[in-house]
């Protein structure tokens, strides 16, 4: 599967990284998320990249929204905060744009350890 963005370029995440040795191999499925941090920043990657299809497949099964299409949620991301990331919780600001109105999300996320790879199971605001 090829990359949904250039590899070269840095990650959306914000790890100073590039893409291509970032969030790129797990959005590709070449690599799995190590932590729950990592899974935090590739989802966060997928949603600025518009890649439902990821984010779909690392959200538990029980949790899920059936109805998740970002192409049609109008958001742009502008960056990612990662506060604590400590056993199978993340906590984090998202910063967006929506309809050119800046906003956060600010979320403490929590994981499971589900079939051999971590998978998001919910968020709440700390």
């Amino acid at each position: 599967m090829p990359l949904p963005f250039p590899p070269f370029k840095p990650c959306p995440c914000g790890s100073e990284r590039s893409y291509g040795a970032c969030c790129g191999p797990l959005h590709t499925g070449k690599q799995p998320a190590g932590t729950p941090e990592a899974l935090m920043r590739s989802r966060y990657s997928a949603y600025a990249l518009r890649d439902t299809a990821y984010v779909r497949r690392t959200w538990h099964p029980d949790t899920c929204p059936r109805d998740l299409n970002l192409e049609e949620d109008g958001a742009k991301y502008t960056g990612l905060t990662v506060h604590s990331a400590q056993d199978n919780e993340v906590t984090f600001t998202a910063t967006l744009k929506v309809g050119g109105r800046a906003h956060r999300l600010r979320e403490r996320s929590t994981f499971e350890w589900r079939n051999g790879e971590w998978v998001y199971v919910s968020g709440a605001q700390p």
